[in-house]
């Protein structure tokens, strides 16, 4: 039944208690506003989406706490006006970038590559983890960039300017892309500590490559097995060796003679 008030429109909940939808057209396109408990409030966030959107000097810096748009569909409102283009998610395009409000004080920075995946998936947040359901999964937004769940930042990967909300590719840097590999500094060199947890962390050995760390914790997995320590250890995938180097590489590489000794007692 159409409400009195302009833009609102008057629905009921499953439990039959009555709840008001505001909406508005703008440039031919119908843009929901949300639902409200009375027809005054849905009624003021029409006259805020209406101002927003005829007003080019209402921006972000506009917002207010307490104001009845919520403030993603402040975010929303303003790139359809500035840009042309309807994004449900609460993004902001540039022209090499866009960024992604969480709220008024925290903005994450992606590239426009990205631009197809993230109006469509929704970022939510739990404490400092960032993710999105994805086929009925909760993805991680860093696992986009090969990081792991495991990954510790300084150690396994980095952000080169220092700001962790610049999710852009080029400012983005994997230390380390396997299972157990810690990258070091050693007198100037890049050197390779392979790491596994058995009852704390236990040292492998130290190497020059990447790939002979990734291996050498692969070999030290084997050997726990064998001796019966049964644990969900998962195993580095080197894609960049053929099955023979790679065969090579385990029979020659050293690892830790500790590792033999330990067991399930």
């Amino acid at each position: 039944m159409a409400n009195k008030v302009t833009g609102v429109y008057e629905t009921c909940l499953k439990d039959g208690t009555k709840s008001y939808r505001a909406s508005i057209t703008y440039k031919g396109k119908h843009i929901a506003l949300g639902s409200f408990t009375d027809a005054q409030l849905a009624g003021r966030a029409y006259t805020q989406a209406q101002s927003i959107l005829e007003d080019n000097s209402w921006t972000l810096d506009s917002y207010k706490s307490g104001q009845p748009l919520p403030f993603e569909k402040c975010v929303v409102l303003i790139n359809y006006r500035d840009k042309g283009l309807y994004i449900p998610n609460p993004i902001y395009l540039e022209k090499k970038f866009f960024l992604y409000y969480l709220s008024p004080q925290q903005t994450l920075i992606f590239d426009i590559d990205d631009l197809f995946y993230y109006s469509s998936h929704k970022i939510m947040q739990r404490g400092s983890h960032l993710f999105v359901a994805d086929y009925g999964s909760q993805i991680s937004i860093l696992s986009r960039y090969g990081i792991r769940s495991y990954a510790v930042e300084g150690r396994d990967y980095k952000f080169a300017n220092g700001n962790s909300s610049d999710l852009r590719y080029e400012n983005i840097q994997i230390l380390n892309r396997y299972h157990g590999v810690r990258q070091y500094n050693h007198r100037g060199y890049l050197k390779y500590k392979a790491v596994i947890h058995v009852r704390g962390d236990f040292v492998i050995g130290k190497y020059n490559t990447e790939n002979e760390a990734a291996i050498a914790y692969n070999k030290a997995v084997d050997t726990l097995r064998r001796n019966g320590i049964e644990k969900n250890y998962m195993q580095n995938y080197i894609e960049d060796l053929s099955a023979s180097q790679y065969a090579d590489i385990y029979t020659t590489v050293k690892i830790s003679p500790k590792i033999m000794k330990l067991n399930m007692a």
